[in-house]
């Protein structure tokens, strides 16, 4: 309970970057899969959002364009929205650094519970507002862990978090000349592959739970997740609080 409370906190440790790393991974997983069951869109990554605008812009189908363009633009528009929030705690000397950006993704997924199913109109981007609220959080998180981890974990897509694993195990596996010096020899970092397993396993289980909630639940299933959310950013919160400047 101790570790949870620190967890967004200003000081950090490689375990704590593991522990925030692990949980927001199953945070997107639960976002990404159960969205998806809610408004027909993956919005944890944005590759084939990219490449339905590029092939879109080919076909001349405007709408499909319109709704790449709003989920870039979305996502794009939390990762500079977590540099700003950060930036600025920084420069003001908070403890809250972290926690803000945190604390701002818990209130879009309380948003999102709560008044889901009347955010479902369209935009002028072709998309329902939801599939922009989601695109806008998964960025504001995926930049807060780069920020954390200097770009070492990623929580919102998996394709760098496989390629990574997949080049642990192939150093795993490689057999080594038994006369070779010990300086050129290939040895799998066992920190990095028990990183890369924990990742890719708290994402495919939050896409689990995730989808099993909002199948059952619906938009309402995100409070959880929020409140979890919520819970993790209060700590430094209540301390900026209490005393604003370090």
């Amino acid at each position: 309970m101790q570790r949870l409370l620190h967890l967004a906190s200003q000081s950090r440790t490689p375990a704590t970057d593991r522990w925030l790393g692990g949980l927001l991974a199953f945070n997107a997983g639960a976002i990404n899969a159960g969205g998806f069951l809610v408004v027909g869109r993956y919005t944890s990554h944005m590759t084939g959002f990219a490449s339905m605008l590029a092939d879109n812009l080919v076909l001349g189908n405007l709408a499909l364009v319109l709704g790449a363009l709003g989920a870039l633009l979305a996502f794009t528009g939390g990762a500079a929205a977590t540099a700003l929030l950060v930036n600025w705690a920084r420069q003001h000397r908070l403890r809250s650094e972290y926690a803000l950006p945190l604390l701002g993704e818990a209130v879009l997924l309380l948003v999102f519970g709560l008044i889901g199913a009347t955010l479902n109109r369209q935009t002028p981007f072709a998309v329902p507002l939801t599939v922009l609220v989601l695109a806008f959080t998964m960025g504001l998180q995926n930049a807060l862990v780069s920020k954390i981890s200097s770009s070492q974990i990623r929580t919102t897509h998996m394709t760098g978090v496989i390629t990574d694993l997949g080049i642990e195990l192939g150093k795993l596996v490689y057999i080594n000349r038994q006369d070779s010096p010990l300086a050129t020899r290939v040895l799998a970092n066992r920190a990095k592959l028990r990183l890369f397993a924990g990742l890719l396993g708290a994402f495919v289980a939050g896409g689990l739970v995730g989808a099993a909630g909002f199948k059952q639940a619906g938009f309402i299933w995100v409070l959880p997740l929020a409140l979890l959310l919520l819970g993790l950013s209060l700590p430094p919160l209540v301390a900026d609080l209490r005393s604003p400047r370090q």
